[in-house]
């Protein structure tokens, strides 16, 4: 269970048994003397894609979600979708952009070029 001083972006955590992504996490220090660092996180829910701003004290402890990670690679764009390979068994995911876009800087675009 980690702290909430130790999440980072992508994180998965369960919040009220719904999985939440850690999209941001903004540390805020008080200027009183003996008041603990106040993290003020932005969660994406994972099931309706809604965003969730919680703030939490440093030490206050969080449930992760219990998720599998899986390696993948773009693939290919297709429309407003996003093919990712499996690189342990090569099955395809389909992903709608905006739920990774984020990621997609990363990402190889076709150029007006090379469209048919």
């Amino acid at each position: 269970m980690p702290k909430a001083s130790e999440l980072k972006r992508g994180m998965v955590i369960n919040i009220n048994g719904i999985p939440h992504a850690v999209k941001n996490v903004e540390a805020k220090s008080p200027s009183s003397r003996g008041a603990t660092t106040l993290y003020k996180i932005r969660f994406k829910n994972l099931k309706t894609g809604q965003k969730l701003d919680e703030s939490y004290k440093s030490d206050e402890l969080l449930k992760e979600a219990d998720c599998v990670h899986v390696p993948a690679q773009y693939s290919y764009t297709d429309g407003d979708n996003v093919i990712l390979m499996n690189s342990e068994d090569y099955s395809q995911y389909e992903v709608n952009i905006e739920d990774i876009e984020d990621l997609m800087a990363y990402a190889p675009r076709a150029s007006k070029d090379s469209l048919p």
